[in-house]
């Protein structure tokens, strides 16, 4: 269910696009812990640490394994570009 309130989240690794789509939620692995993104957050750029980016599409928890990376937060938008 696609609505106004959707994050845009994006997750690439050097070979390929892992994730591109609207999300409702995200949750990633920072360094001083997981931390979730919601519509309208504070932009912010993080690295990211061995553990799993989760995020919820059409009401289903998904999540992809990352070995490290860095995202960064703007405009609703969640970039991150991950090693898998």
């Amino acid at each position: 269910m696609e609505h106004h309130e959707d994050l845009h989240l994006i997750v690439v690794s050097p070979e390929s696009t892992l994730f591109d789509g609207k999300v409702e939620i995200v949750t990633l692995p920072g360094e001083l812990g997981s931390f979730s993104v919601l519509y309208d957050h504070a932009p912010l750029i993080s690295s990211l640490i061995k553990g799993e980016i989760k995020y919820t599409e059409d009401e289903l928890e998904k999540s992809i394994g990352i070995s490290s990376g860095f995202v960064e937060v703007r405009d609703n938008i969640v970039s991150a570009c991950v090693e898998i």
